[in-house]
C-alpha cells in the first residue's frame, strides 16, 4: 500500500507515513479501533523507536553534519574556485565536455550541490564554446546521484548503511551493515556505467538521438550566445556575494573527511588483514567522527581565509543542515515502516510465498526493474530505497540460500545493489524527479527538452547494465567483468549510432 500511494500521489513522505500506520493498525488486529491506534503508535510506537536506536542517531548525525559541511564549503567559495580550475581547462567543444563531467565528478559528496554548482557556473562555458543545454543538462544529471550513490563518503552513505542495518535485524549471521554496502557497490552496475558513458561521449564528441540534433544547433550558434530557456536555480548555498573563489577551501575538509573515514575504520577494527580490519570495525563511530572532523575543517578555513565570520559561517552550516532535513524525514519513516515490517513478519512472508516462486539468478534482474518503475513514477530514489530495502534484504539472503557460498553472496549483494541502481535510474529519467528538474533548471534547458534527449542514453545504459551486469551476477559472475563488458557495449554502440553534432 506504501508503493501503491507513492504512486497515486507520487510524494513519498504521505506514502510512507501512511504504510506506517496501516501497519500498526494491522499488528493491533486491523479492527476500527485498531485503525485510530495504529495512527498513534505509527508516531509514538514506531518513530520514536526508530529515534531511540543509537545507530539510528549516529546516521542522523552524520548526515546533518556533512550537509553542514557542504553548506560551508559552498557558501565559503570553495566549490566555486574547484568551478574556476575547470574553466580554465575548457578551451574548445570536448574540453569543455571533458570539464562538465569532470567537475560532476569532482564533487561527488551531494548530489544536490553537484547539480547546482555545475549546471550553473558551466552554463556561460557551454554557451560559449557551442556546447548545447540539453547536453550541459545531460551531464549535470549524470554525475549527480550516479556518482554521490556509489562514493563511499557522500550525504547517500548514512541513509544506505540505516536502511541496510535496518534490514539486516533479522539476518542473524550478518552484522556489518557498512561492509554489505561496500561489497554491492561494485554490482551497482547502472550508476557506474552512467559516469562512463558520460565520459565516453564527452570525449569522443559523437551523440544518437534527439541529443545529436540538439548538439547540431549548438555548433550553427553564433559562439556565446545563449538559448530561451527558463532561469536558472537558485541556492540557499550559493557563495556569499564578493567571495574568492578558493578550491583549497573545498579540497581540504573533503580531504579531512575521507581521510578520517578510513582512519575511523582502522582505528575502530580489528583483524589480520585490511578486509578483516574493515569488516569489523564500527562504522558508525567513524562516520561520525570524519564528519565532525570535516565540518570543524570547513568552518575553521572559512573563517580563517576571512571568506565568511563566524556569524555566517553558522548560518552557512544551518543552510547546509536544512537541506538535508526532507531525506532525514524520509529516513526515519523509512527506519519505521521496517519496523512495522518486522513486526508483522513481513520478510519471513515473503520468503514463504516467494521462495521458490522467484527464480534465485533472476532476482538481482527482477528488483532492479522494480525499484526503476517505482523510481520513475514517483521521482524520488531515496524513497524507493526506503520502500524496497526492508523486504528485498532479508527476501535475497533467504532465496540465495542464506550465504552459503560464493555464488549465493553474489545474488545477496547484486539484489541489494539492484534496489540502489535502479533507484538511480528513475530518479535519472522521471520528468518529476527533483535532480532532473534541478539539472534542466541549472543549465537554464527546457525540461521537456532534457528529459526527451537524455532518455535514449539512459535506456541503452540501462539496457546494458541488464544485460552485462545483473543478469550474469545472479548466475555468478562477478561485478567487474559485467563492468568492463558493458564498457565495451556501450562505446561500440557509441561508435555505431553515434555522430558528431
Amino acid at each position: 500500500m506504501a508503493i501503491v500511494a507513492a504512486l497515486v500521489f507520487r510524494q513519498v513522505i504521505p506514502a510512507l507515513f501512511f504504510g506506517v500506520w496501516l501497519g500498526a493498525a494491522a499488528a493491533g488486529g486491523l479492527s476500527l479501533a485498531s485503525v485510530w491506534t495504529g495512527l498513534l503508535d505509527a508516531v509514538q510506537v514506531y518513530v520514536v523507536g526508530a529515534l531511540a536506536d543509537a545507530d539510528h542517531v549516529a546516521i542522523i548525525v552524520f548526515s546533518l553534519l556533512i550537509g553542514g559541511m557542504v553548506g560551508i564549503i559552498s557558501r565559503a567559495g570553495g566549490a566555486l574556485g574547484v568551478v574556476n580550475h575547470v574553466v580554465r581547462f575548457a578551451t574548445n567543444h570536448r574540453r569543455a565536455q571533458l570539464g562538465m563531467t569532470g567537475l560532476g565528478l569532482a564533487i561527488f559528496f551531494d548530489d544536490y550541490t553537484n547539480t547546482l554548482v555545475v549546471g550553473n557556473t558551466m552554463r556561460p562555458v557551454a554557451d560559449r564554446l557551442r556546447v548545447s543545454r540539453e547536453k550541459l543538462a545531460y551531464i549535470v544529471d549524470t554525475t549527480a546521484a550516479p556518482i554521490t550513490a556509489v562514493a563511499f563518503v557522500t550525504t547517500w552513505i548514512g541513509y544506505e548503511v540505516g536502511l541496510i542495518d535496518a534490514a539486516l535485524a533479522s539476518i542473524e549471521s550478518v552484522h556489518k551493515p557498512y561492509l554489505v554496502l561496500v561489497n554491492a557497490v561494485g554490482y551497482s552496475h547502472y550508476p557506474i556505467l552512467t559516469l562512463v558513458f558520460a565520459l565516453m561521449v564527452a570525449a569522443s564528441g559523437r551523440d544518437f538521438g534527439p541529443m545529436r540534433l540538439a548538439e547540431g544547433r549548438a555548433r550553427r550558434r553564433e559562439a556565446g550566445a545563449g538559448e530561451e530557456a527558463s532561469a536558472p536555480a537558485g541556492s540557499d548555498i550559493d557563495p556569499r556575494p564578493g567571495v574568492e573563489g578558493r578550491a583549497v577551501v573545498a579540497i581540504v575538509p573533503i580531504g579531512v573527511l575521507l581521510v578520517a573515514v578510513v582512519a575511523g575504520l582502522i582505528v575502530t577494527g580489528e583483524g589480520d588483514g585490511f578486509r578483516d580490519i574493515i569488516g569489523s570495525a564500527d562504522s558508525y563511530k567513524a562516520l561520525v567522527w570524519a564528519s565532525l572532523l570535516g565540518a570543524l575543517v570547513a568552518g575553521a578555513m572559512a573563517i580563517g581565509s576571512r571568506a565568511l565570520d563566524v556569524a555566517e559561517t553558522v548560518d552557512a552550516w544551518l543552510a547546509g543542515i536544512n537541506a538535508m532535513m526532507m531525506g532525514i524525514i524520509v529516513l526515519v519513516l523509512a527506519w519505521a515502516l521496517s519496523a512495522v515490517a518486522a513486526s508483522l513478519g513481513t520478510a519471513d512472508y515473503l520468503v514463504e510465498l516467494l521462495g521458490e516462486a522467484v527464480p534465485a539468478p533472476l532476482l538481482p534482474t527482477l528488483v532492479f526493474l522494480l525499484a526503476c518503475a517505482i523510481a520513475f513514477a514517483t521521482g524520488t530514489s531515496w524513497g524507493t530505497l526506503g520502500i524496497l530495502m526492508p523486504l528485498v534484504v532479508p527476501l535475497s539472503w533467504a532465496i540465495a540460500g542464506g550465504g552459503a557460498d560464493a555464488s549465493s553472496l553474489s545474488i545477496f549483494h547484486a539484489s541489494i545493489a539492484g534496489v540502489l541502481a535502479g533507484a538511480v535510474w528513475g530518479d535519472h529519467c522521471s520528468p518529476i524527479s527533483d535532480t532532473t528538474i534541478m539539472s534542466s533548471m541549472s543549465s537554464g534547458c527546457d525540461h521537456v527538452a532534457h528529459v526527451r534527449t537524455q532518455m535514449p542514453y539512459a535506456l541503452l545504459v540501462g539496457g546494458v547494465a541488464v544485460v552485462f551486469g545483473t543478469l550474469p551476477a545472479g548466475f555468478g559472475m562477478p561485478w567487474w567483468p559485467g563492468l568492463l563488458l558493458g564498457a565495451a557495449a556501450m562505446w561500440l554502440a557509441l561508435r555505431i549510432f553515434g555522430r558528431e553534432g
